[in-house]
């Protein structure tokens, strides 16, 4: 999209000059606002055309039958798919009785433009209608952080050429027809007419609906309230209401410089217990709260916000306008996605489209919390809070697949397990050391230690309880974890997935440490002596492949003796993504990858392999690897920088970057890739900045630059301190701009930072190695970008 003319590439916004209805879906997603809690897509105003309609509440969703051709023990029996709830964005215009469709008439002017200072959509239109009748349109969306219930519309109408009757009608919409879902006649069955009307109310400028849904037995209450400004003498207002549309009327006649100006604040509740009126009550107080504020305080509340955010977590990059472009954009909708989820899941498209049924996935904790963990800690804590409330879902998991301790869902909205897809939903369990590693990352950035006792520790010895168990020591004493999932979806049932033994011998002497500095609360959980030892003792023996021949790791035990993919006979992009063309019984039994594994692996546990063994291992792996994922670039660029690749580095930070903004995957019609997104900012972080945590209380730098790119700068927090780190080709200068001094490591040399003086060392050179080739076709698009 973003190549597209009528998109600019400006640094603190997206900005659309002409309509498109070609791309009007992904456009939707990119233009979405979300906080966490509730998500508007970024449809017109007036509801028509739309690619997708869109209005989501966080971890409200429907039930619906899952599909077996031949069902077996343990499987799972049904699915959840996020749901479109009432629609309060809509607001239709009729001028002299025809209506405001863009499909009609005549465009003069169309502007749209998504603020990320502002934390607000803007609009502008002008329209002659059929009849030849002239007006402007304005209108200015916003969903709130600050008042996470709340989401409001300013509209403002004004003829430009002759007098005109105008004709508003702001709505509350349920059950909008939405398209047909592909694949599965059960999921589109739920989704067809999911809200069952419980209430609905208009009284002066006052509507309100309340709906609940049919299998997952949830309610939902929405209600809205306008301001109306216009002339006097000729501007009216009615209202009605039915079961799934509560409307506020207002005409008016508007000479020549006149405007007609609608308020519009819409506030939603949903609860899984709560009583309808108390439900009610909830919304109609969240939206007493709005009024109250006004208007203009939201947006000074919005900005207010936004301007903390980014002080805290901004990234600058010299050299390259689109990924300084697309990393702030990335930056703003992971942070939209997390902010007010508040104890609950962060989607895989967060609230921006229904993708992949609305679920979350091991994405969040791997990919997206470590962004959130420092920038925006507590809404890190909060995702990991709702983890920690599904253990008794997660231990019962465990208990039917004959397992210890808790075995967490492939995906899942509220918990449950919700995949029909058994080698995905039950063997990938690497999900419990991600959400391990996660507990581990954010104590050590925040040193949270109240969360560790309460929180993290549970979830620790938890999943450490189901590796134990899972696992097992061979007659030499070898720790094993056989018929496994990784991370790679084209290897499924695997022994000894290196990815997943690395991040499991992690989560168990992570456990047996967090036991040891909490004893009592340990004891409590039933934890002993006897069990720290056994998970320690698996630790040390914990299995990681290794073909001594090839001198590098395996993915999985036997992965290197498979047979090569034929990649010469599939280097059409008609044949990619390769699960779509064919068999899985193919792809599982030969030597090709859709999403880096291992070299995910030599990122997050980089402590496993020494530099010489990861470039090796970097270099057999990126011919096998074909990137059917979004989830596969970002690490890759890690990798590379830490390596020495760093044009190819850049290449994949381009590719994480642009992937939603380009429509890469093809599929952004349906919501963003949140994980990538966030990936965009590990790349230039952990990537080109070499940022590692160390030694738990410690962090460290490594930085770097490709010839394109002059120079970068990021922001983060760190224990409670703010930190800034800026760097060259040939020096990195380390501010601290709030706190009490701190250790950090430029290149494993350690000094003191204060907030008395920024310290600037010299960058060193860097080992050029020959770049390794990618299969045939799946080169990422180089980037020679001058500033």
């Amino acid at each position: 999209m973003i190549e597209h003319p009528a998109y600019d590439v400006a640094p603190w916004s997206l900005r659309e000059s002409e309509l498109n209805f070609d791309v009007l879906p992904q456009s939707e997603s990119v233009f979405a606002l979300s906080n966490g809690h509730i998500g508007w897509r970024g449809n017109l105003d007036e509801g028509e055309p739309n690619g997708l309609p869109g209005s989501y509440l966080n971890g409200l969703f429907e039930r619906h039958p899952l599909p077996y051709g031949e069902s077996g023990y343990g499987y799972p029996e049904s699915g959840q798919t996020v749901i479109n709830v009432t629609n309060g964005k809509v607001i239709r215009l009729l001028v002299d009785d025809e209506p405001f469709d863009l499909r009609y008439g005549t465009i003069r002017h169309h502007v749209r433009e998504l603020d990320l200072r502002a934390g607000v959509l803007r609009r502008s239109c002008e329209w002659v209608s059929p009849a030849g009748r002239a007006v402007r349109v304005r209108s200015t969306r916003v969903v709130s952080f600050q008042q996470r219930a709340v989401a409001a519309i300013s509209y403002e109408v004004e003829p430009l050429e002759d007098q005109v009757r105008l004709v508003l009608q702001s709505e509350l919409i349920a059950n909008e027809e939405i398209p047909r879902v592909a694949g599965d006649p059960r999921v589109a069955a739920a989704l067809e007419s999911p809200l069952q009307a419980e209430e609905n109310s208009a009284s002066g400028t006052r509507l309100r609906l309340v709906h609940s849904t049919q299998r997952s037995k949830l309610r939902v209450a929405t209600a809205a309230d306008h301001r109306v400004e216009g002339p006097e003498h000729t501007t009216k207002i009615s209202s009605e209401s039915s079961d799934d549309v509560s409307r506020l009327t207002v005409t008016a006649v508007l000479d020549t410089g006149q405007k007609l100006r609608l308020e519009k604040f819409v506030a939603y509740g949903w609860s899984a217990t709560r009583s309808l009126p108390a439900l009610r009550d909830q919304a109609d107080a969240a939206l007493v709260g709005a009024l109250d504020t006004g208007w203009q305080g939201l947006l000074d509340q919005q900005r207010e916000y936004l301007d903390d955010f980014w002080e805290r977590a901004d990234v600058e990059v010299d050299g390259d306008t689109e990924i300084q472009q697309a990393v702030r954009f990335g930056l703003f909708h992971v942070l939209q996605a997390g902010a007010r989820a508040e104890e609950r899941a962060i989607p895989a498209k967060g609230l921006t489209g229904s993708g992949y049924d609305g679920h979350t996935f091991w994405d969040a904790e791997t990919f997206v919390l470590p962004l959130l963990t420092f920038t925006s800690p507590r809404a890190a804590s909060e995702v990991l809070r709702w983890r920690c409330n599904t253990l008794p879902v997660a231990r019962e998991r465990a208990s039917q697949l004959g397992l210890s301790g808790a075995a967490f869902p492939w995906r899942t909205i509220n918990g449950d397990e919700a995949s029909s897809y058994w080698p995905a939903g039950t063997a990938a369990f690497h999900v419990n050391a991600d959400i391990a590693d996660a507990v581990v990352r954010y104590v050590a950035a925040t040193g949270d230690d109240a969360f560790e006792k309460d929180t993290g520790l549970q979830l620790l010895v938890e999943t450490a309880r189901l590796w134990r168990s899972l696992g097992h020591h061979d007659h030499a004493g070898a720790f094993h974890i056989d018929g496994v999932t990784g991370p790679d979806e084209y290897s499924a049932i695997a022994d000894d997935n290196a990815y997943t033994n690395l991040m499991a011998q992690s989560n168990l002497v992570a456990a047996a440490d967090a036991a040891e500095r909490h004893p009592r609360h340990a004891a409590e959980l039933g934890v002993t002596a006897e069990e720290t030892a056994a998970w320690r003792d698996a630790a040390a023996a914990m299995t990681v492949p290794y073909n001594a021949d090839l001198g590098v790791h395996e993915q999985s035990a036997g992965f290197t003796r498979h047979q090569v993919w034929n990649f010469t006979a599939t280097d059409s992009e008609d044949n990619y993504p390769l699960l779509l063309h064919y068999p899985y019984f193919d792809l599982y039994r030969k030597q090709v990858v859709k999403q880096a594994d291992l070299v995910l692996a030599m990122y997050l546990r980089g402590d496993a392999f020494t530099l010489e063994e990861k470039a090796r291992n970097f270099a057999y792996y990126e011919p096998l690897t074909v990137r059917d994922s979004s989830l596969s670039a970002y690490c890759q660029s890690v990798v590379a920088a830490e390596v020495g690749h760093l044009q190819l580095a850049h290449d994949y930070l381009g590719e994480s970057a642009m992937m939603d903004l380009e429509d890469l995957e093809n599929n952004a019609r349906d919501g963003l890739h949140i994980a990538a997104l966030a990936g965009t900012w590990t790349a230039l972080v952990a990537g080109l900045g070499g940022m590692r945590l160390f030694d738990g209380d410690s962090i460290r730098f490594s930085p770097r630059l490709p010839d394109a790119l002059s120079r970068v700068a990021f922001r983060l927090l760190f224990r409670g301190r703010r930190l800034r780190v800026e760097f060259t080709r040939t020096s990195a200068t380390y501010t601290l701009a709030e706190g009490e001094p701190i250790e950090v490591l430029h290149y494993g040399e350690p000094f003191e930072l204060t907030t008395a003086r920024p310290v600037t060392r010299d960058v060193p050179g860097y080992q050029h190695r020959p770049e390794p080739s990618q299969p045939a076709g799946r080169a990422p698009r180089r980037r020679h970008h001058p500033a």
